[in-house]
């Protein structure tokens, strides 16, 4: 069993993030849009933030993953500015925890959305991973 930190409703963590090319729409394929955040980039930005609050907490050998992602990008973010994230703490049951998360730039509110993390041991996992690998390799010619 595992022994997950209790996270009370409300908690949160936040981060800050300049704008850069790397983060731009063009990066990720989308044409000519070349100074403005990427939705993909955004979705990184909040998974970020709730790892970070979330996996500093855990006991050694433990990781916190992906279960569920829900976000609507409601504006438009340019280079060079400054995206702030917000993840609180809604709901945790054992190992399942929800977040709620947020997204600002200096004009105000240009994101938001949910998601839910399973705390789960990083070993096992793996381990998982590897069988499934080698169990889809079995019949196929490479």
């Amino acid at each position: 069993m595992i022994n997950v930190p209790v996270f009370e409703p409300g908690e949160f963590l936040t981060i800050q993030k300049i704008v850069t090319e790397d983060d731009t729409a063009v990066h990720y394929g989308s044409g000519a849009l070349d100074t403005l955040l990427a939705t993909p980039s955004l979705v990184a930005l909040m998974i970020e933030a709730a790892t970070r609050l979330v996996d500093s907490r855990l006991p050694e050998g433990y990781v916190s993953v992906g279960k569920s992602l829900s976000i609507t990008h409601e504006k438009p973010t340019v280079l060079g500015e400054t995206v702030t994230i917000k993840v609180s703490v809604v709901n945790q049951e054992s190992n399942y925890i929800q977040l709620e998360m947020e997204a600002f730039d200096e004009e105000g509110v240009i994101g938001h959305g949910k998601l839910d993390r399973f705390v789960v041991n990083k070993t096992r996992l793996m381990e998982k991973a590897a069988e499934e690998a080698v169990s889809n390799q079995i019949g196929v010619n490479v």
